[in-house]
């Protein structure tokens, strides 16, 4: 079973930028497809952030950060990124990190399998 640990998250003013990294543990790290979610105060549910392929050729975005938020991953190192820029109040959630062995559109929370902890961000108005 695959471990993921995600870091990067803080406290940071409207316009900011935050670069979040989720380490993973595992042999199957670079066989998975891998995305980010956040869950805001008050939901229940996470919503999509963004995703990519397990080659990082493909690349997935929520309309909400697309042009502000930028995924990556480095296989060597068995991490996946996500660069938050122009971060908005309404980017306040706590943002977690998943894998997959296969994406399935439209990309669902349900359909990740190994999730990490979590790592707040907040942005402040």
């Amino acid at each position: 079973q695959a471990q993921l640990v995600e870091s990067g998250g803080g406290l940071v003013q409207a316009g900011g930028s935050l670069r979040l990294s989720c380490a993973v543990s595992g042999r199957t790290f670079s066989t998975y497809a891998m995305g980010w979610f956040r869950q805001a105060p008050g939901k229940e549910e996470r919503d999509f952030v963004s995703a990519i392929s397990w080659s990082g050729t493909s690349t997935y975005y929520a309309d909400s950060v697309k042009g502000r938020f930028t995924i990556s991953r480095d296989n060597a190192k068995n991490t996946v990124y996500l660069q938050m820029n122009s971060l908005k109040p309404e980017d306040t959630a706590v943002y977690y990190c998943a894998g997959t062995p296969f994406l399935r559109h439209p990309l669902r929370a349900i359909d990740f399998g190994s999730w990490g902890q979590g790592t707040q961000v907040t942005v402040s108005s």
